[in-house]
């Protein structure tokens, strides 16, 4: 076999780093060196893996189908090296894995500390590493083989990735206790009341947004948005200010809610919840650990799909849906 693991990992340190003299840093090797391992594989494939634009190296349509192969192989060979303690101190024979967990920002921020925390109780010898962004961003980090797994607050379509109902979510629609729909006391806030108000959300690409929309445009047909933010936390505070309404997770509101700065309306509409889903790439060999954290987000009755193996691969790999 005369491709090698070393290329590979410089490969991927590359398209991660943008140029082979941010590579070399992170891999503790001399650019010169860096440059001619990359030299040699493109070498040994017969093609270019990277556009060169100045300085910078992009990936090329060749390298981004390349990238989730190599990165798959590199989880497998760190996968034997933790299975057999090499590298640590942990000693031969001992599991000393680390998950990469890919969460939405709502999930990221008021679920996971939970989950992560009742996870390592058990499995005190786990490391996780938590990468929060919107939904979107998770899902093609996922894709990229850049995190093990994601929890995300939307449905996902990539056809790459096994998609996991994990739990059901209850939504609230909130306000500052001075904004005049208050004022309707204890009757239930009319829908004509929430179409002429202004709203804040998130922006696209956010689970949150299209939970929000998914469960509201039906009823109101419309959402006059007051402002766009980056986060669920910047809507709470905007709305505990008076500055409109916002639709959020009950989880991620519930503290403001308590401290009196926000209150939940009661209106007209049905009971607002969404679906949250936990997400892995068809082609993750899953690790005992990465197993055992995914049972434990969505039930022990949970049984891996088989892996699909790529086009041209020997084997009979099956995909399932999930």
């Amino acid at each position: 076999m005369r491709l090698t693991l070393r290329q590979l990992l410089i490969f991927a340190t590359v398209a991660d780093a943008g140029s082979t003299a941010a590579a070399s840093l992170r891999i503790a090797l001399s650019q010169s060196a860096t440059s001619a391992a990359l030299n040699e594989l493109e070498s040994l494939l017969g093609a270019q893996l990277f556009d060169r634009v100045g300085k910078r190296l992009l990936l090329n349509d060749n390298g981004r189908s390349l990238l989730p192969q190599a990165r798959a192989m590199l989880d497998g060979a760190h996968e034997i090296e933790a299975r057999f303690g090499l590298g640590t101190a942990a000693g031969r024979g001992v599991m000393a894995t680390r998950l990469r967990v890919g969460a939405s920002t709502t999930i990221g921020n008021y679920l996971l500390p939970a989950l992560v925390a009742s996870y390592l109780r058990d499995w005190p010898a786990t490391g996780v590493d938590v990468q929060i962004g919107n939904t979107r961003d998770v899902v093609e980090a996922v894709t990229r083989l850049e995190v093990d797994m994601g929890l995300i607050e939307g449905p996902c379509r990539e056809a790459q990735l096994h998609v996991l109902p994990w739990r059901e979510d209850d939504l609230a629609i909130v306000c500052a206790p001075t904004h005049e729909l208050v004022q309707h006391g204890p009757q239930r806030v009319p829908l004509k009341a929430l179409r002429q108000a202004q709203w804040l959300l998130r922006e696209a690409g956010s689970g949150t947004r299209e939970a929000v929309e998914n469960a509201l445009l039906s009823h109101l047909h419309h959402l006059g948005a007051q402002m766009l933010l980056g986060s669920t936390e910047a809507i709470k505070q905007a709305s505990a200010e008076g500055l409109g309404l916002a639709c959020l997770s009950l989880c991620a509101v519930q503290d403001l809610v308590t401290l009196g700065r926000l209150v939940v309306l009661q209106t007209t509409l049905p009971r607002l919840t969404r679906r949250l889903y936990l997400v892995y790439h068809r082609r993750k060999r899953l690790s005992a650990s990465l197993e055992r954290f995914i049972a434990h987000c969505v039930g022990p009755e949970w049984r891996p799909a088989a892996v699909a193996m790529p086009k041209g691969s020997a084997g009979t790999g099956k995909r399932t849906s999930a």
